[in-house]
Order: structure tokens, then C-alpha cells, then sequence
């Protein structure tokens, strides 16, 4: 018997994509009981991408935040805590591959909930696939702690700006409120233009209306002169000497470097400009 492929279409949010998932368990696609087609639907989109050949007219998914919240309940009395942070964290890969993985994981959660730590199976695709896409991000996050390079502006403020793969800034101002909490800070993201600003007290998302009217460079994350402490210009050009100083030229290992520091971080380095 010909089986036409089921598509969902959501609007590429984890609340879309649970609300995907209780979608699918209120039509039967997904259901508990259904063994004949248990991981439809089969292909799960995100908004623009295109319909594959053969296919039924796709359901679209209307982001619900009542169902999502309903599906995420239901994951918490079946997931460990680390297995929902497993989804959270792999969803800020902003990967259009984990969508499929993740429904199909979510969904096998409730499919077969006599299976415990469901999250710990590596040898289940979809488990493996999302549990690779979190340690991605996890790696992101920690070099994000290491080569972020603040600059001190005239008004105390220090600002940082980065670019990362994966939109990891809300894993990392813990850190950084703990570490500099006696001073204010902005972490900037450029690639995602949002960045998150610390008052001495408490941490809030901010966004910029105009960008061009910003006094950093966005291109490589430089104050502007009139902005720029004096200070920090003379720590810039110690930290830079200092670099040098501690390079054994006999050692240098350019491979190893790039391994240790990707040059795509290179542009928002103190030592690397």
C-alpha cells in the first residue's frame, strides 16, 4: 500500500515545534497506540523550506502557547532534568537539522513512557543527534567564557561583541554577572543584533533600534575613538605586547592554534587586531 508522506510546517519556534507535537497526538499521527507509522509525521518543515515530492497537503502548525505548554509538562514528568535541558540547550543551535531529530525524540518520549532516561540512549539516532547538537552548542558556550574581550568606554561601561555559531548569549551571562558584578556590561550580539546589558544589578535584553548609530563597530567590535576610555587603549596595546612576549617562536604551532582559537573569532580579539 502506497503511504503518501505527512509534512507539518511550523514557524520554526520550540513552541511551534511542540505544539507540532501535540498536534500530532490529537490527530493520531503520533499517538501511543499507533505502530503502523510511529514516527509521522515524517517530515517535519520550518517555515520557506520546501515540500518534498509525493506529499500530502501539509499540516500548518498554529503556535499555541497553551498546547506547547501542556507538551512541556508532560516532557517534565518524563524527562530528567538534564534530559530538558538537553532540548532547550540543543534548540539554541538555531540548527534547521535538529528539527526532525527533536520532534521525533519528543515524541518518543511519550510513545513509549515505560522507557526511562530515554534522553541517555545513544544509540537511538534521534537521541544521538540531539545530545550532539547540545554538546555543540555546550562548546560554543564555553569558548564564548574564554575569548570574549571587553572594552571599557569613557562612562565605565565595558562592552563586549561577538558572533557566534549558535545563539549562546543566554548561556553565558550567568557567568559574566558573576564574575564582574561590581560593573556594568554589554555582551553584543551582532550576527543575531541583540546583546544583553548588566547595571551593577540586574541583566535585561536590549536590541538597537538604528544599528548604523551605534558607537561600536559591528564588523569587528571596536569602540568608537571619542567613546573609548584612554585607559583601556593603553591595556589594549599591554595585553597586545604581552601576547607576544609569552610566544616561544621555536613552538609555535599554527594548526594546534586554530584548533585551541578558530579564526573566526579572531576579528573581536584584543591580541589578534
Amino acid at each position: 500500500m502506497f503511504h503518501q508522506m505527512q509534512v507539518y510546517v511550523f514557524d520554526n519556534t520550540l513552541d511551534g515545534l511542540l505544539t507540532a507535537v501535540f498536534d500530532s497526538f490529537s490527530y493520531g499521527l503520533c499517538s501511543v497506540r499507533s505502530t503502523v507509522h510511529p514516527s509521522s509525521p515524517e517530515m517535519l518543515l520550518a517555515e520557506g523550506e520546501l515540500l518534498p515530492l509525493f506529499a500530502d497537503m501539509p499540516h500548518v502548525v498554529v503556535t499555541d502557547t497553551e498546547k506547547a505548554g501542556r507538551v512541556w509538562k508532560g516532557l517534565e514528568k518524563h524527562l530528567s532534568a538534564a534530559g530538558l535541558r538537553m532540548i532547550t540547550i540543543s534548540w539554541l543551535s538555531e540548527e534547521r537539522a535538529l528539527n526532525q531529530p527533536l520532534f521525533n525524540f519528543i515524541c518518543k518520549v511519550f510513545r513509549q513512557p515505560q522507557v526511562k532516561s530515554l534522553e541517555q540512549n545513544a544509540s537511538d539516532p534521534d537521541v544521538l543527534a540531539v545530545r550532539n547538537t547540545c554538546r555543540r552548542v555546550l562548546h560554543e558556550q564555553l569558548r564564548m567564557k574564554q575569548f570574549i574581550r571587553f572594552q571599557k568606554a569613557k562612562d565605565g561601561t565595558y562592552l563586549a561583541v561577538v558572533s557566534p555559531d549558535h545563539n549562546v548569549l543566554p548561556l553565558v551571562t550567568d557567568h559574566f554577572q558573576d564574575r564582574f558584578n561590581d560593573q556594568p556590561w554589554l555582551i553584543y550580539d551582532a550576527r543575531r543584533h541583540y546583546g544583553f546589558y548588566y547595571d551593577g544589578e540586574t541583566v535585561i535584553r536590549v536590541t538597537f533600534e538604528d544599528e548604523a548609530a551605534v558607537p561600536f563597530d559591528l564588523s569587528n567590535g571596536k569602540l568608537n575613538a571619542d567613546v573609548i576610555s584612554s585607559d583601556d587603549t593603553l591595556f589594549q596595546q599591554l595585553w597586545r605586547t604581552y601576547f607576544k612576549a609569552i610566544c616561544i617562536r621555536e613552538r609555535i604551532n599554527p594548526k594546534k592554534q586554530l584548533s585551541d582559537m578558530p579564526r573566526r573569532y579572531w576579528k573581536y580579539m584584543t591580541e589578534k587586531n
